[in-house]
């Protein structure tokens, strides 16, 4: 009896060592790669092409803004008219989810015009 305890402690200990062992490897490849990493970036030069691009994406971006506004809000009118004629046929029927349907139309129209508000500003046009 107190020889399988002992085996199972042994054991026990051995699994412990070797998940040490795989931490202590993990980390001595993390830091051992890190500075790798560093000098990647350190050595990289002139940062301005990148800046270049990407203040040419942003000016672009912001001339899809408008038409981005445009679009919520006729998506927003479609969905209005669609849910508007969804309401009216389930009242006709006397269906009994016609308040939920009422509030998720009202709730995308909701969402739809908020969304269009926010994308301007999201981009900081004003």
């Amino acid at each position: 009896m107190r020889m399988k305890k002992i085996e199972r402690f042994k054991k026990t200990m051995r699994k412990a060592a070797d998940m040490v062992s795989q931490k202590v490897a993990m980390l001595a490849l993390m830091l051992l790669s890190a500075p790798a990493a560093l000098m990647a970036q350190n050595t990289a030069g002139d940062y301005t092409a990148g800046t270049n691009a990407l203040t040419t994406v942003a000016e672009e971006i912001a001339k899809y803004v408008p038409i981005m506004v445009k679009l919520c809000y006729a998506i927003a009118g479609v969905v209005a008219i669609v849910g508007a004629i969804s309401v009216y046929i389930a009242m006709n029927n006397e269906e009994q989810d016609v308040k939920k349907k009422i509030m998720m139309v009202v709730g995308a129209c909701i969402f739809l015009i908020a969304a269009a508000q926010a994308l301007p500003l999201f981009f900081g046009i004003s």
